[in-house]
């Protein structure tokens, strides 16, 4: 392994998780910021709006093919679902070897990309340059359910809490705290893009009913869990522990978590293993940040294993 610097940029760095993403790299020793993509912000020192962050950038308005032009070594793109096709294409075309991890959901479904949730998929990673990052929902819903997942008797059902963060910083309903004061506000209750993503990752269906809570940060995911045949609660437990055994950015624990606990965190937690009668039926709680482990982080341990550095660099765990 070499010392080389990595050059990166970031292509929709004004939302929240381009945020958390600028203070990441900036405490990266291996990694440096090539570039920062914003419309909105165009022409405004980086440092103004990001407090992790000292360095002399400005927000620059880059076009697809203005971003390929840059030369990065990587380009992380943070666009809302349907936007990064162009920025793909321009690449493709005159950047072959930039590394692109890709937020949003336009290439979750596509053989032809690295799905980079790394506790479940790092095995799968055999060099691949364009890399697909999974959704916030969906990564704690795949961990939730994966210690189980031979033993399902059917449909995991899960129901997802969200801060209100988790609906980006264009308004609308649902990041309108005057109408998340009090509330709770279920959304898109089937067939919700990461119901289908999941469904899609475990080869199983999925059922997923999704909520918007008045916090800003974090997510509640309550799964309920039919079995095959019944198991202990210290089965149930073992097998999670097993399974995330040395993973350094998952927590099983005993109690149920709280997302209050998990704000600002880079790991997730997984827990309140609770057993109905006849020990069939398995409620378990997980709990991630859903800018940091749900995107951000996640992002950067994608963006590490591409580039040949240990997973964890400047991730705190």
């Amino acid at each position: 392994m070499t010392d080389r610097k990595f050059s990166l940029g970031i292509v929709g760095a004004r939302g929240h998780t381009g945020a958390e993403l600028i203070r990441l790299i900036a405490a990266h020793p291996r990694i440096e910021l090539a570039f920062v993509s914003s419309r909105e912000l165009d022409g405004q020192p980086v440092a103004d709006h990001n407090a992790g962050y000292s360095g002399p950038l400005r927000y620059e308005s880059l076009d697809p093919q203005a971003v390929a032009a840059k030369g990065a070594d990587a380009v992380i793109l943070a666009l809302p679902n349907g936007k990064a096709e162009p920025f793909v294409v321009a690449l493709d075309a005159s950047r072959p070897e930039t590394v692109i991890v890709d937020l949003s959901a336009d290439y979750r479904f596509d053989n032809g990309w690295y799905y980079g949730l790394p506790e479940l998929t790092r095995n799968d990673y055999a060099g691949q340059k364009r890399i697909s990052n999974p959704g916030c929902y969906a990564t704690a819903m795949q961990l939730a359910i994966t210690p189980l997942l031979s033993q399902l008797a059917g449909p995991p059902a899960c129901f997802g809490v969200s801060g209100y963060s988790g609906a980006g910083t264009a308004p609308s309903d649902k990041n309108n705290t005057e109408l998340l004061r009090d509330n709770l506000m279920p959304y898109a209750l089937a067939n919700h893009v990461h119901e289908r993503e999941v469904s899609t990752r475990l080869g199983v269906p999925v059922e997923f009913m999704p909520h918007v809570a008045p916090h800003f940060r974090g997510i509640t995911m309550t799964v309920n869990l039919w079995l095959q045949q019944p198991l202990t609660r210290e089965q149930v437990v073992a097998l999670y522990t097993q399974r995330y055994a040395g993973e350094a950015l998952v927590e099983v624990v005993d109690d149920a978590p709280w997302v209050s606990r998990i704000a600002g965190r880079h790991g997730v937690q997984i827990g309140g293993f609770t057993l109905a009668p006849g020990n069939k039926r398995v409620v378990v709680v997980a709990t991630l940040d859903n800018l940091l482990k749900g995107a951000a982080t996640q992002a950067l341990q994608n963006l590490n294993l591409a580039l040949g550095l240990p997973e964890l660099t400047a991730i705190p765990h």
